[in-house]
């Protein structure tokens, strides 16, 4: 491993390119990781239909297994009813009056953290690892590395017990994404990643592309292509 941290970290993990990464990279810098994985009623619901094989795999990864730990499920229905977004009704996606993309979920990533801390704090986990970006990404302000790092604040306070939100893709874009995978567990991770995880919107995994499956024109889907072909050619 390298420079293993103290603690134990517990990875939002939801089966998606970004999270399987940021749970590579805990695996390499944490003895003790543990998943947690939300079910708010997405359209795309098929990346939680991921996140096992992707475990068992990550797992036979030189050092990895050894620290892999429990996965969670928190089932939040009440997000899902309450959000008129794409990725939780049947709505274009289109960028709304607001200047935000129909996919934004309001609060999403703000519920996702306070429930993992409520989950670190009893599992003895405060290392929150989660794959938001906001150099390469859709505009939604719960990304922010502000609006995260106010939140850890948040929670440690309220808490009274420290805890830190870690966003190793903050200030990388999807290209250096794919370049972090290669870095953590050479082209057999790519492979995992391309092969396994899931991204799309819209929950398509009927189409295979070099970087995986999925529709090709949802958002998640053209920042995913369009990272990896750039990654491509800067390793050709």
């Amino acid at each position: 491993m390298s420079d293993v941290k103290n603690g134990k970290a517990l990875v939002l993990f939801s089966g998606g390119q970004d999270s399987t990464v940021c749970l590579a990279w805990a695996l390499d810098r944490f003895e003790s990781v543990e998943t947690v994985g939300f079910d708010y009623g997405q359209s795309h619901v098929v990346e939680l239909a991921c996140r096992a094989r992707l475990r068992e795999e990550l797992a036979r990864f030189a050092g990895w297994g050894a620290a892999l730990g429990a996965d969670h499920m928190i089932s939040l229905p009440e997000l899902g009813r309450i959000s008129e977004t794409a990725l939780t009704r049947d709505v274009e996606i289109e960028m709304a009056e607001n200047g935000l993309p129909t996919t934004f979920v309001p609060g999403r990533n703000l519920l996702f953290f306070t429930y993992a801390a409520a989950l670190g704090y009893r599992r003895g986990a405060t290392h929150l690892v989660g794959g938001m970006c906001e150099t390469d990404y859709s505009g939604y302000p719960d990304c922010r590395n502000d609006t995260l790092q106010a939140l850890g604040r948040a929670i440690s306070l309220g808490m009274d017990r420290e805890f830190a939100i870690e966003t190793p893709l903050m200030w990388i874009d999807k290209a250096a994404t794919w370049a972090l995978a290669e870095q953590l567990g050479g082209m057999a991770l790519v492979e995992l990643v391309i092969e396994h995880t899931h991204s799309c919107y819209r929950g398509d995994r009927t189409h295979r592309h070099d970087w995986g499956y999925g529709c090709s024109t949802c958002p998640a889907c053209e920042l995913r292509a369009n990272g990896y072909a750039a990654w491509s050619a800067a390793e050709a």
